[in-house]
């Protein structure tokens, strides 16, 4: 099953990486705490918009940018998973993807 949040948490980490930012410097910039920005790179919190706007704005990247990267990353993942089959009562098996 793809994970957003995961996905997200692994791009943000990358780009705060290929700056060279320590996990204390990003969060420094975007007026987060350290802990926070911690469980968004690992996937364990969700991001709200108002918090991606100050961690893009801190790592001077688009959030449009963030954004596609992460598109682009949850469909190779969509891609390798599986199709999870719903069962619905009195209605034939159903397919949908992994999301």
């Amino acid at each position: 099953m793809v994970l957003m949040r995961r996905e997200l948490g692994d791009v943000l980490r990358e780009r705060r990486l290929a700056q060279g930012l320590s996990l204390r410097g990003l969060s420094a910039l975007a007026a987060v705490s350290p802990g926070y920005l911690s469980e968004i790179e690992r996937g364990t919190k969700e991001a709200s918009s108002e918090l991606l706007a100050s961690v893009c704005g801190a790592l001077d990247v688009p959030l449009s940018e963030v954004l596609a990267s992460l598109s682009e990353r949850v469909a190779v993942m969509e891609s390798l998973t599986a199709p999870v089959v719903l069962p619905v009562s009195g209605m034939p098996r159903v397919s949908a993807s992994a999301a």
